[in-house]
């Protein structure tokens, strides 16, 4: 029984419909059994300059299994006005991003989307609004919220990494 409660827990973040920054439709199936910290990014924000430190975590620790999301949103002080090809050149010419980025999205209000209604909804470990750009979902490879860092938290504080290692070294 156990095992079934976990496999639904799992599926639910797993299966949310996205699209990829491409348009394309997706979800994170792909990324099923690794360690992720999911974004809401902005290109326009003062938190901004943190696409460096998220793309440093990304190298470090990718080959462990660990990849970073960002979900590109508008809904604090209009921060992401662009199309999704105005973010993805944003993003890879000023600060080199190589993981993956996303549709953008909800993350708050009537139209939250279904990934963040799971990541910050009643039924999640860490309930409550995203505040602002740059809120960090620490997913562990079972699907499952593990920590919240608030937008002002940098990627490269030691108390992010040692999460990330935690949650690498948890199996």
């Amino acid at each position: 029984m156990l095992l079934a409660q976990v496999a639904l827990a799992e599926s639910k973040l797993y299966t949310v419909p996205l699209k990829d920054i491409d348009g394309k439709d997706t979800s994170l199936k792909a990324y099923q059994g690794k360690v992720l910290l999911i974004v809401n990014v902005a290109s326009f924000c003062g938190y901004t300059p943190q696409y460096k430190g998220l793309e440093a975590l990304q190298q470090k620790y990718k080959e462990q299994g660990f990849t970073v999301l960002g979900f590109p949103c508008n809904d604090f002080g209009a921060q992401e006005p662009g199309s999704n090809d105005e973010i993805k050149q944003f993003c890879t010419s000023k600060y080199s991003v190589t993981f993956p980025i996303f549709d953008k999205l909800h993350v708050k209000g009537g139209e939250q989307h279904p990934l963040y209604k799971e990541l910050s909804g009643p039924g999640s470990a860490f309930p409550g609004d995203v505040k602002w750009n740059f809120g960090k979902f620490l997913v562990g490879r079972d699907g499952k919220v593990l920590k919240r860092f608030e937008p002002g938290v940098k990627p490269e504080t030691p108390q992010v990494s040692k999460a990330i290692e935690d949650a690498l070294a948890a199996k």
